[in-house]
This record gives C-alpha cells, sequence and structure tokens, in this order.
C-alpha cells in the first residue's frame, strides 16, 4: 500500500496539470512546511533564523526541465543573484542548482555556459555551489559537467550530490576519486528501473553505508543527507571509531523536517545545514517530499482541514 502511494505522488510530481493547480492556491496547501518561500527574500530570512541556531543553509531556487534558452537565462539570473545575496548579507549558506534548470536538455553549450558563469561568480564571491543530481538519464551528462567545472575553479567552490540508491555510484566516486570532491551524499528520491539502482531499501541503506565510508576515508569532505537516525548514529559511530574529526563531514537535512534533530546535532558539536527551498515551482519538489516519507502527507490534509 505505501508503495502504491509513494508510485503515485511521483506521478503526480511529474504532471503539469496538477503544477498548474498547486501554484493557483500558492503554499497554503501546507507546503510551507517543506518550502521557505516564494522568493530569495523569504528564503534569506528563513537562513538568518536556522543560523542562530548554530545550523548552515544551501539556498535552492527550485525549478527544472526547462523548454528554452530564456528560462535558463533567468533561472542563472537568479542563481547568481543568490550568490550574491549569500555574500553581501553574510548569512552561512551556499548554493544547490540543477542542471535542467540551466538548460541541460537544451541544444549546444547552454547549460555549461551558464554553469561556469555561476561558478565564476561563486569564485569571485568566496561562495560554493552544490550541482544537484537528478533522475538518472541526466547522470552522465552531470557527472561531466561536474569534471570540467572541478577542473576549471577548483573543489573549494563546486560540488556534487551523488545517490546510494544508483548501483554505479561507488564506481562513480572512484573515476572521480583524483579529484578528492566535496559531495553530498543521500538515498535517491527519484523513481528508476531495477536495473540502474537497487529497489529494496536495506540494499540502499547498505549502499549508503558503504559510499559514506569510502568517502570519510579517503579523506574527502562528506556532507550526509539524511533523517534517518540509525544512518545518523552510524555515522556517528564510525567517525569515532576511526578518529575522523568533526571537520571532515558534516550532516545535512531538508528545511521542515526533524528541526529538533537538526538543533540536537547542532548542539553535540556536529556541524549541521538545512538545505532551504524557495520558488514558485515548489511543486515537484513538495510532491518528491511526500514520496520519500508518506507519513509528511498526513501532516498536509491536517494542514489543509484546519485552514
Amino acid at each position: 500500500m505505501e508503495s502504491m502511494l509513494r508510485n503515485t505522488l511521483l506521478y503526480l510530481s511529474r504532471s503539469e496539470r496538477a503544477n498548474r493547480l498547486a501554484r493557483s492556491h500558492g503554499l497554503r496547501l501546507g507546503a510551507d512546511r517543506f518550502v521557505a518561500g516564494e522568493t530569495l527574500e523569504d528564503a534569506l530570512q528563513k537562513v538568518w533564523e536556522l543560523n542562530e541556531q548554530g545550523i548552515l543553509a544551501t539556498l535552492d531556487h527550485l525549478g527544472e526541465f526547462v523548454a528554452s534558452e530564456e528560462e535558463a537565462t533567468a533561472a542563472a539570473a537568479e542563481a547568481i543573484r543568490s550568490i550574491q545575496a549569500i555574500a553581501g548579507t553574510g548569512v552561512q549558506a551556499n548554493l544547490s542548482v540543477k542542471l535542467t534548470q540551466l538548460g541541460l536538455e537544451l541544444p549546444g553549450e547552454v547549460c555549461i555556459a551558464h554553469m561556469r558563469r555561476i561558478v565564476g561568480e561563486a569564485k569571485r564571491c568566496g561562495g560554493f555551489v552544490r550541482i544537484d543530481m537528478e533522475d538518472y538519464a541526466h547522470n552522465e551528462a552531470t557527472l561531466a559537467i561536474f569534471e570540467q567545472l572541478y577542473e576549471a575553479y577548483g573543489g573549494a567552490h563546486v560540488g556534487l550530490v551523488l545517490q546510494a540508491y544508483l548501483r554505479k555510484t561507488a564506481e562513480d566516486m572512484e573515476r572521480l576519486s583524483r579529484l578528492a570532491p566535496n559531495y553530498r551524499l543521500v538515498k535517491g528520491a527519484y523513481k528508476e528501473a531495477a536495473e540502474v539502482a537497487y529497489p529494496d531499501k536495506q540494499e540502499v541503506d547498505d549502499q549508503f553505508k558503504r559510499i559514506i565510508r569510502l568517502q570519510l576515508d579517503q579523506g574527502h569532505y562528506a556532507a550526509v543527507a539524511t533523517h534517518d537516525e540509525r544512518i545518523l548514529e552510524y555515522v556517528r559511530t564510525y567517525v569515532h571509531e576511526q578518529g575522523i574529526s568533526n571537520q571532515a563531514f558534516e550532516f545535512q537535512m531538508l528545511y521542515g523536517i526533524r528541526p529538533q534533530l537538526q538543533q540536537q546535532l547542532a548542539a553535540e558539536g556536529y556541524k549541521v545545514r538545512v538545505y532551504v527551498p524557495y520558488g514558485t515551482e515548489w511543486y515537484g519538489y513538495f510532491m518528491r517530499r511526500m514520496a520519500e516519507r508518506p507519513e509528511n502527507l498526513t501532516f498536509v490534509l491536517k494542514s489543509i482541514f484546519r485552514r
């Protein structure tokens, strides 16, 4: 039953009709628990509040799969504005971007040109840009663009997300290990065929632990993104046993999910960073959060009926 609900939510996350309907209601339907607002200014206010609790942030202007160069150019401009706002306000945050929002599916070199501008601006401002990993169809192209940007701007200004549920991820890490990349390691939220992704939760968890160990053992910075307390405890135990410094990794969580746990980890002396999404194109992101944790749907329904 839960699997059927998850598949339905993932299907709806890709529905343009449902997206238009949701946007007409704004964030009033419970999405404001998971999305910081529709403007950069809204999001920066939330980042300040997190910083005051000793928690770092990653800003993400929501959107993906643009259909025109004009849309991609607008998304790139917003990314650059975010980098400049982070530097100008002094908030403790970096930026996350999706390549399909920046023209990955458009012909020519639209995407890489925008990414060079964005990462170049991050370097000028002393900032950092994390390239999000999307569905499997865009995996290899994303890896290739990351390599180009890393070689041009260095690892201090660009990092990558890797997904534990993909069968190829450990091999990708070996392939890129020469770069000593800064990875955000996640379980993965897209629906993929069993040929390319582990269908079993235990297999995903085992792979997640494996790639965390691999990153830490190689001495490369690891951003471990999870709300799973078993994984969190595994990492805390492993770094203690191996004598790995708390400065070699951080825990990352999503805005609106387990805030008490975020505060607890920060109070224990761990570096904690919260992914803070904003923008009008929030629907697909919101539905994927529902699919990851279907119990969140109960919260949303209660929110609707309380209004």
